[in-house]
């Protein structure tokens, strides 16, 4: 069938310009985040201002001062500084171009199927693509609270680099898919990995955040460089809470896409399940993340232990991704490299 090659091109610049907004809501994000004072440094601060009044030296210094400059963002009352407006309008830039980013890849994805007359998931640069987008909008839907909204850029820096990765070394022209993936079952099957991958993704970056905030227990933090980065993210309770209930939305949306999989490989191949390398080791990282949801409710091992094993599940899937579809050859090789 023939390719629209006008909206190739636009689906392309679509991709680019989601990139570049991407990045740029990676910087404002993070500079809100480095404009944060540490909970850690405030306490410690108040301690030196309950001593000076205590040894009569006149009024305290502003909370959150070191020589009695600047002002605590985390003091709800008092003069506050520029440090908390500050912080929440590059969160807010930040998370408005996130959403832009979104709707520009979006626009994209779409293009790309209007150009080829398919769904656009027949190779591993729009399978990472579709991946990167289902993460970036999971992403804007459970971190669009004021609050929370530092967190994007944790998320956005690994779907930055997928996104790179997918533009550079896995970029496929726009052509029809192969023959083996003219089928009806590619839409759904690829369409619900993809939902899956981009949900589990948002998941790995929220556990392997907790594993680093436990470290540092809230009010507890050191004033170290690392404690004060720790003493800015969420309580460990919540991003322990966010990354399960992510794996508990996406596990069962990743088990339909095995099982649909399973359905489409017998019209193809004649068989449900033959071992192959991609099967093989989606059907590991399914069972690594159902040992991650019996850990999670298993007493002793709701913690790091439960963390560790969905930081496994989230590497099997980039193992799955990435050495699988590259590195060894199967019936599933169509990756669109050359």
């Amino acid at each position: 069938m023939p390719v629209n090659e006008n909206l190739a091109q636009y689906s392309d610049f679509a991709f680019k310009s989601a990139f570049v907004i991407y990045v740029l809501a990676v910087l404002l994000i993070m500079a809100s985040y480095a404009s944060m004072r540490t909970k850690a440094v405030t306490a410690k601060d108040r301690a030196r201002e309950l001593v000076g009044v205590a040894a009569g030296e006149g009024e305290p210094a502003p909370a959150g001062t070191d020589g009695g400059t600047g002002a605590d963002p985390d003091e709800p009352s008092g003069v506050k500084g520029a440090a908390r407006p500050l912080q929440e309008r590059l969160a807010n830039m930040g998370f408005s171009l996130t959403v832009l980013g979104v709707l520009l890849h979006l626009a994209s994805m779409v293009l790309r199927g209007f150009a080829t007359e398919r769904m656009p998931l027949g190779n591993m640069y729009e399978f990472v693509s579709m991946a990167c987008l289902v993460g970036a909008a999971v992403a804007v839907c459970t971190l669009r609270a004021q609050s929370k909204r530092p967190l994007l850029a944790f998320v956005l820096v690994p779907v930055v680099i997928l996104m790179f990765v997918a533009g550079t070394v896995l970029y496929a022209t726009a052509a029809p898919v192969v023959p083996a993936l003219q089928s009806y079952w590619l839409p759904i099957h690829v369409t619900i990995i993809c939902i899956g991958s981009g949900i589990f993704l948002v998941s790995g970056v929220a556990s392997m955040l907790f594993l680093f905030r436990i470290r540092f227990p809230k009010g507890e933090e050191a004033d170290t460089r690392a404690g004060r980065f720790a003493a800015k993210l969420p309580d460990a309770q919540y991003l322990d809470r966010l990354a399960y209930k992510t794996v508990v939305f996406g596990f069962p949306i990743f088990g339909i896409g095995v099982i649909c999989g399973a359905i489409w490989a017998e019209a193809a191949w004649g068989r449900f399940w033959g071992w192959d390398p991609k099967e093989t080791v989606s059907f590991i990282a399914w069972i690594v993340y159902a040992a991650y949801l019996h850990a999670r409710a298993t007493a002793g091992w709701r913690d790091t232990k439960a963390a560790w094993i969905n930081v496994a599940g989230f590497v099997a899937m980039l193992f799955n991704l990435f050495i699988i579809n590259m590195v060894v050859s199967g019936l599933h090789s169509y990756a669109g490299l050359t």
